[in-house]
């Protein structure tokens, strides 16, 4: 039996900071305590540094299978493990798309060899293949989504009431959407190219796909949703008059959730003049009203978690004009660290970041075992110190795009250890090991 003693830990969990001890054996998490001696455990002293639970991460593109010269499962999970990510669920818009169970399964078998975090996988939904998306194990997938999946007439379920009255009616699993106005979108992109043809200036993404757009495709989808009761998560929510939609309070009973992405938290459209398609994400980055919008609605519950939308491009695809630029940019690596700057700036607690990133993130998918400092709990476990300034570089990005928009900024913080469900996996900016990753596991009844 593998056993670590984690000592002098300032312990960051369920809404507390505490000094104490953690025994690891194998994979879970045996004892916490205020100290703890065990002859048979390799000691490993935090010297005063946080331990977390590894952020889990509901939405991520690591392109595997298909599009594997800009990411894949390997590279990108070893990314996320680097910047304390130990879970991670993938979005189905892969070549061939995930659209059966048999293709959901080989992804799962790949990840088995391949990765270095936790991982889920999400069953895509279409206009052709409900009925076999509604067929997945509650127990072993995280849900179904069309993040990334169009419908015949290239729009997403949002704008699609019909069809989401269907799916919606009979789904027992949590349905996960994308919500923007695909109606409203063509109208300013129309206008907008009548002006610039296709050579449209970046800044303008926002004015093209603005909070008009996503309110308008939110409120539709929730209308729909109050019919059926029910499980519906929404992906990446970007303007705080969305966020007014959710209700606020504890995860517990909801029938729906929704999430702010690290990008929408830290950037502004500000930020275009200076990174222009390296920030290009949809739905886009908006106003600083926005972003303050969504941390206060991470404050008081209305949003409930925090993802990544991790979507790596290789620098050809964000290169060119307007029409040409993919959406989507890689954040794994860097996503806690951008945290740890709003928690240093006052504009976000360390225990509601700890919430957002870990705690409700199991909570909104039942997740087993998992996103907690618990005893019995896995021993997905991070440690976080602050160190002297750095600054990111391209030579030390995991990503295989090569390139992210943090390249050139400064942190005060760095991830130092990563434990993935029991193996100490990454320490001083080094992999211990190649494999660590399990099947992340779910309750029946969503």
């Amino acid at each position: 039996m593998k056993k670590h003693l984690i000592t002098n830990a300032l312990i960051v969990n369920e809404g507390q900071i505490i000094q104490a001890d953690v025994l690891i054996s194998d994979e879970r998490i045996e004892r916490i305590a205020p100290w703890i001696s065990d002859a048979n455990a390799q000691v490993i002293d935090f010297n005063g540094n946080y331990l977390i639970p590894g952020m889990i991460d509901d939405q991520v593109h690591f392109r595997d299978p298909g599009l594997t010269y800009k990411a894949d499962i390997f590279s990108e999970s070893k990314a996320a493990v680097a910047g304390g990510i130990t879970s991670f669920m993938d979005m189905p818009n892969t070549i061939p798309n995930t659209l059966t169970r048999a293709l959901l399964e080989e992804k799962y078998q790949w990840a088995a060899q391949k990765s270095l975090a936790n991982y889920s996988f999400f069953m895509g939904v279409t206009a052709s293949n409900l009925d076999e998306a509604l067929r997945v194990d509650n127990e072993s997938v995280c849900g179904i989504t069309d993040d990334g999946l169009y419908l015949e007439n290239q729009e997403i379920l949002a704008n699609n009431p019909e069809y989401l009255e269907k799916l919606f009616s009979r789904a027992e699993t949590l349905v996960a959407l994308h919500s923007e106005d695909d109606a409203i979108i063509r109208r300013n992109l129309s206008g907008f190219q009548q002006l610039y043809g296709d050579e449209i200036p970046i800044a303008f993404h926002p004015a093209i796909r603005t909070s008009e757009a996503c309110e308008i495709a939110t409120r539709r989808v929730l209308d729909i949703q109050k019919k059926h009761n029910n499980r519906l998560h929404f992906f990446h929510i970007s303007t705080g008059a969305e966020a007014k939609l959710f209700s606020p309070g504890p995860i517990a009973g909801k029938r729906v959730t929704a999430e702010a992405c690290i990008h929408h938290l830290c950037f502004t459209d500000a930020d275009y003049p200076n990174l222009g398609s390296k920030i290009m994400w949809n739905p886009s980055v908006k106003s600083e009203t926005d972003r303050v919008e969504l941390l206060k609605a991470l404050q008081d519950g209305r949003i409930d978690m925090i993802a990544t939308d991790h979507a790596p491009h290789s620098l050809e695809e964000k290169s060119g004009n307007y029409m040409q630029i993919k959406s989507g940019a890689p954040m794994v690596q860097h996503a806690l660290l951008m945290l740890f700057e709003l928690v240093d700036r006052g504009e976000l607690a360390l225990t509601t970041l700890v919430d957002k990133t870990s705690h409700r993130v199991a909570d909104c998918y039942k997740m087993v075992d998992r996103g907690y400092i618990r005893e019995g709990y896995f021993a997905d476990l991070v440690e976080v110190a602050s160190s002297a300034p750095w600054e990111v570089k391209t030579q030390s990005l995991l990503y295989k795009c090569g390139w992210a928009p943090v390249v050139g900024r400064t942190f005060q913080h760095e991830i130092k250890r990563t434990f993935v469900s029991g193996i100490l996996c990454f320490q001083a900016r080094k992999f211990l090991t190649e494999k660590t990753g399990k099947r992340l596991q779910y309750a029946k009844i969503r």
